[in-house]
């Protein structure tokens, strides 16, 4: 990859909830999951279409995307991002990765909204 290329990467953070599909590995009443990804993308778009990407091969089922932007525009909304959560993001940037950091299996009873 090109400089020039890895420069306009960005990393992007996702929620994804996905759906039951067999050998998910989900807890077995679980209704589904939700993950926190870091994405790299030159546009959220992109990150968005790999991460479902990366799901699909492994086998779970996405259902839902949420974007909650880059680094930068986290910040200027007020978000506060740890060391660990900053770590990620730059190994999904050097990586040009899709991390998945957190996964929240959902069991029908709970709100979904992170």
């Amino acid at each position: 990859m090109t400089d020039k290329k890895r420069a306009r990467q960005q990393v992007y953070t996702l929620v994804v909830q996905i759906g039951r599909k067999a050998g998910d590995g989900l807890p077995a009443k679980a209704t589904g999951a939700a993950l926190i990804c870091f994405a790299s993308g030159v546009d959220e778009a992109e990150a968005v279409r790999e991460t479902v990407a990366i799901l699909k091969q492994a086998d779970t089922a996405p259902l839902d995307v949420t974007g909650y932007g880059t680094l930068q525009e986290r910040e200027a909304g007020g978000h506060e991002i740890d060391t660990e959560e900053r770590a990620l993001m730059q190994r999904a940037l050097d990586e040009n990765a899709v991390i998945v950091a957190q996964m929240t299996p959902l069991f029908g009873d709970e709100d979904a909204e992170f």
